[in-house]
């Protein structure tokens, strides 16, 4: 569709260069899922030439994970606040200098520092970029396209990240893993700045609500450091137990506050909405299996079938194009026409349906008759449940409230994989660590004792993956009854809350 395409009935001043402002977005979006899987193929190089202690290597994956999650919900606020593309290009200069940072960092308290500097402007950065989507792409049919690309990128950039970080850590310096960063960031920075021009009137100016941003941060450092705590430490961890115990406290008193005050952070009205509280709930589930699958993936590739980390990241080369194939292509075209819970519930289920494939992996297993077809089944169903629900999550949303409520979707994305990194992990290493215990007395030699331990590594993912197939049918189940919008109305046209008389207006949502 053209730039000077006839807009719908009702939908006045659509930004003529909407489409390349899209660009800068997606290109912004791949740069943050990148980052999240890259540096990990570039974790051992960093760790032995920066002399950092086993104990202390976590520290570059959570640093970073504490700061985004953290402070997610207050940078969704902010972008309601200072203007989305003001706050889109300050995340995105703060991340390309926080990653010039990360690749000089001469100790591990300069690398740990800059990860944390990441989290922080990603934090910023990632609902900016949501909530410039919800509100420059209004029409159905275009909004359809959009998510469909930023959905397939926020899919499929993982996957690409371990490409490009094992040609990075392999051919190059894993330093570049950050220094990639960079150019990214300029660019985009600068489309953005050049490009967008973010709908007027949409703005929440209303005071920062000061205890709930302090609840709300305190409460999801608590919550994401828990669960990676549990992971290294154990679930009976007397530090891990009360950093749950923790959150639970602080996120209940951050209920409690943000139902009285007056302004607040996250106004209950955007989670308490059915379709955006199920939209929340089935994403986080979703994105457990996912993260346990690229982690279990990757190390089977790497550790039982000797995979450089350039072959793994080429291996996972279909589930890349099915996520492409299942948002741009299935999910865009169906979005207009079918409900959303009717694209998301039978995309999770197409989805466990490859995971259920791997519950059968074995040392032996074959690359393009076992891991091919579930690694294509994964992203073609996850690719077209995605879409449709970055899109509805924030759908009728009021314009002041589009930062805070793009901001939901990447926190239940940052939380659901905390858990399930942490979660899938315990449960693997307790399968294989009972499946070594049971088998190794019957190995006498060493070969022989070396290939109980690989199948007992194998043992472990395969136990994890049931539960991730699980998972997944349960996200299904809830996108199938809470859900419950229609498919977009083509022709109604409405502008929704404070300021619609300038904003641009929101598609009504039949139910």
């Amino acid at each position: 569709m053209s730039d000077t395409a006839t807009t719908a009935p009702g939908l006045r001043h659509a930004d003529p260069a909407r489409w390349r402002a899209l660009v800068f977005i997606a290109l912004a979006q791949l740069m943050v899922v990148l980052d999240a899987t890259i540096v990990n193929i570039a974790l051992p190089s960093a760790q032995q030439d920066l002399g950092i202690s086993d104990g202390n290597r976590q520290w570059v994956v959570t640093a970073y994970a504490l700061a985004f999650g953290g402070l997610l919900l207050f940078g969704g606020r902010i972008a309601d606040l200072w203007g989305r593309k003001r706050t889109f290009v300050l995340g995105l200069v703060g991340f390309a200098a926080a990653s010039a940072l990360g690749g000089a960092a001469t100790n591990e308290a300069m690398l740990f520092g800059s990860r944390a500097l990441q989290g922080a402007f990603g934090a910023l950065l990632a609902p900016a970029a949501l909530s410039l989507l919800a509100v420059m792409f209004t029409d159905a049919k275009e909004r359809a396209k959009a998510f469909g690309i930023y959905g397939a990128i926020a899919g499929g950039g993982g996957a690409v990240g371990l490409i490009l970080g094992g040609f990075l850590t392999e051919y190059l310096d894993w330093r570049w893993t950050f220094f990639v960063n960079i150019p990214f960031a300029v660019v985009a920075a600068a489309g953005a700045y050049f490009v967008i021009r973010e709908p007027e009137g949409g703005r929440n100016r209303s005071p920062l609500d000061i205890p709930g941003v302090i609840l709300s941060t305190l409460g999801l450092v608590a919550l994401v450091y828990g669960f990676t705590r549990a992971e290294s430490e154990g679930w009976s961890d007397a530090l891990t137990i009360g950093m749950f115990v923790a959150s639970v406290v602080l996120l209940a008193t951050f209920v409690a506050v943000e139902a009285r005050v007056a302004s607040p952070l996250l106004p209950l009205r955007v989670i308490t909405d059915r379709n955006r509280g199920g939209i929340y709930l089935s994403l986080g589930l979703a994105i457990i299996a996912m993260f346990g699958l690229f982690l279990f993936l990757t190390y089977y590739l790497q550790i039982v079938k000797g995979y450089t980390p350039v072959k793994t990241g080429f291996a996972f080369l279909p589930m890349i194009v099915g996520m492409i194939t299942g948002s741009t292509q299935i999910g865009t075209r169906l979005m207009t026409r079918v409900a959303p819970r009717l694209l998301m519930g039978p995309g999770f289920l197409v989805a466990a349906l490859g995971m259920l494939l791997l519950t059968q992996l074995e040392i032996g297993s074959s690359y393009a008759a076992l891991l091919l077809p579930a690694m294509l089944l994964l992203g073609l169903g996850m690719g077209t449940a995605f879409m449709p629900a970055m899109s509805l999550a924030t759908q009728g949303v009021e314009p002041r409230d589009a930062g805070v409520a793009s901001a939901m979707v990447n926190t239940s994305q940052q939380v659901g994989g905390a858990i399930g990194t942490a979660l899938l992990n315990t449960i693997a290493a307790s399968a294989t660590t009972s499946y070594i215990a049971d088998h190794i007395g019957t190995a006498g030699t060493r070969s022989q004792q070396e290939l109980v331990q690989l199948e007992g590594l194998v043992n472990g993912y395969t136990s994890a993956i049931w539960f991730a197939v699980g998972i997944l049918v349960v996200a299904a189940t809830i996108a199938l009854t809470f859900v419950n919008a229609g498919k977009p109305d083509m022709s109604a046209v409405t502008g929704a809350g404070e300021g619609a008389e300038e904003a641009v207006p929101v598609p009504v949502v039949a139910h």
